[in-house]
């Protein structure tokens, strides 16, 4: 891979397949010129800011049955709970006391969270916290609902598209979902006005190089504010319980390839990446991440949300230990950013 490669996909914040198809196969010196250009990049819109999130898992229940997911509806051996509105509301009480100012609520497809039950835990976190953003990832919903959410005082959704390839998404999900309803839930999303996050599991069951660029494609269609990647970890009660899990290196690859197209992003160092590799955020943000997204759920549930093994549920990923994270941040030469942290994505 000539490292002109990597110049000409920085200045013109585009990829072609070939381009692609040679990065996935460089090597490590080229690797590190590529993350260094992605730094740059990310420093020169964000400094050396790291923006938190308070993550509130709020729902471990699903009506779906993805097939890679430990929560999927057929997956029995999973422990089932969801937060009251008044714990989720705790949470956020602890969350900003701790000084965070953006809360993710992020749980399954669960039909108690209704429309009614959201606008209520939305306008109530508003009216507590005006200044704080609230962020949702409760899966595919109508535009309706998606509108009464917006209304009520939400600012950001996270819904990831997980495949771009038609044939790839039929793999990895039943019959009665489809990559075609998924796209319109994100395209409604970004009309009606949240910061839009999309995203894929990197080294999924099935997933090639035509894959990948077709995922990027996509996002340069739907000009996300965030795109949310992190390695596939299996899960062993799912049908792809059997399958490899992805690879940390090809994760921090396509952060910094992604960061050269979409230099206004908000890119996460995942918990996924995290699990795989004790210094996975670290090595995230080196590769141009600019987002960390600390635990806030109770404790005693945090081991109940599990999307896959061996998920890091407690420690350092604790919003608890933030003065630990702000450390190890600290460290590689960023500094954690209390604000809202808002995307610059027009």
């Amino acid at each position: 891979m000539d490292k002109k490669i990597v110049d000409k996909i920085c200045s013109s914040q585009n990829i072609e397949y070939d381009e692609l198809e040679s990065l996935l196969e460089c090597s490590d010196d080229e690797m590190d010129y590529l993350a260094e250009k992605a730094r740059e990049v990310s420093r020169s819109v964000f400094g050396n800011r790291i923006y938190l999130r308070g993550l509130i898992e709020i729902s471990s229940h699903c009506k779906n049955d993805c097939y890679y997911c430990g929560l999927r509806r057929s997956n029995h051996r999973a422990e089932r709970y969801r937060l009251t509105p008044e714990e989720i509301l705790d949470c956020c009480e602890t969350g900003y006391g701790l000084g965070f100012r953006t809360f993710v609520l992020q749980g399954g497809e669960d039909g108690y969270y209704s429309d009614d039950v959201m606008v209520f835990i939305i306008s109530e976190i508003k009216r507590r916290y005006p200044q704080c953003a609230v962020t949702l990832s409760l899966g595919e919903r109508s535009e309706e609902s998606y509108k009464k959410m917006f209304d009520a005082g939400a600012d950001r959704y996270l819904l990831r598209h997980e495949t771009a390839n038609e044939a790839h998404y039929k793999k990895m999900h039943p019959e009665n979902m489809s990559l075609e309803n998924r796209k319109r839930c994100l395209f409604a999303l970004r009309s009606i006005g949240y910061q839009t996050g999309c995203g894929i599991m990197v080294g999924s069951p099935y997933q090639n190089v035509e894959c990948i660029y077709e995922d990027i494609c996509f996002m340069k269609e739907l000009k996300p504010h965030m795109i949310g990647i992190g390695p596939f970890v299996k899960q062993s009660d799912t049908p792809f319980g059997s399958f490899e899990n992805g690879s940390v290196r090809m994760t921090l690859l396509l952060l910094s390839v992604l960061r050269l197209i979409f230099p206004k992003v908000l890119l996460p160092a995942t918990t996924a990446l995290g699990t795989m590799d004790p210094l996975g955020r670290e090595k995230g943000i080196l590769a141009g991440a600019n987002v960390l997204m600390p635990n806030l759920s109770p404790v005693s549930v945090r081991k109940k949300y599990a999307l896959y093994d061996n998920k890091i549920c407690t420690g350092e990923e604790a919003a608890e230990c933030s003065v630990c994270l702000e450390r190890r941040v600290e460290r590689i030469g960023y500094v954690i950013d209390h604000g809202r942290g808002d995307s610059p994505v027009s």
